[in-house]
């Protein structure tokens, strides 16, 4: 479900469930705190870029385990999640996602959370839990420190999607690109 190597002094972690879109399931949300922490311990490693294999960057927590659970397993994967995002802000090498798709609800976190983003144009992003009666809570606080209030709570209170010239505008992402230079885009 992860991927991993070395290019040139630079980490590529790759997300590799595109038959689940990338979904951050428990186990792969802890498998990515490991994958940082060697990360972090080895100072040859200069950058870290977090990409996505498929269609969709990550359409966020893996809904398959957030029904039927009791109160604690509910709270352990959301505080995984916190951990994961504390993880790569405080790891010394920047960390920065390669967007080449959807990202939506903790996968938009993800993304906000990343010091650097970059996305293939056609990118979307969103926090489209109002459309099912939920609220995005996590991704919020990511979300708002990267856009700013007025925004994040246009996402959050209308799960609107964003485009990639849109995000750039705000301040999610760093730049996009034509889809099939992504990779070749500077980093």
């Amino acid at each position: 479900d992860l991927l991993f190597k070395v290019e040139d002094k630079v980490a590529v972690v790759t997300l590799n469930r595109p038959k689940r879109r990338n979904a951050l399931s428990l186990q792969l949300m802890l498998d990515l705190i490991d994958c940082l922490g060697e990360i972090e311990e080895n100072r040859s490693i200069q950058a870290v870029i977090l990409a996505a294999a498929g269609n969709v960057y990550s359409s966020g927590h893996d809904l398959s385990e957030m029904t039927g659970r009791t109160v604690g397993e509910y709270r352990r994967i959301f505080d995984v999640c916190a951990d994961l995002m504390t993880k790569i802000q405080s790891i010394p090498q920047p960390v920065i996602a390669e967007v080449q798709g959807t990202a939506t609800a903790a996968g938009c976190q993800l993304v906000a959370t990343c010091d650097l983003a970059i996305s293939a144009e056609h990118a979307t992003f969103a926090t489209p839990g109002v459309r099912i009666g939920l609220f995005c809570t996590t991704p919020m606080v990511a979300l708002s420190r990267a856009v700013g209030r007025k925004r994040a709570l246009h996402m959050l209170l209308t799960g609107e999607p964003v485009d990639a010239p849109t995000a750039a505008q705000w301040g999610l992402i760093n730049s996009f690109v034509p889809a099939s230079p992504l990779e070749a885009a500077p980093q």
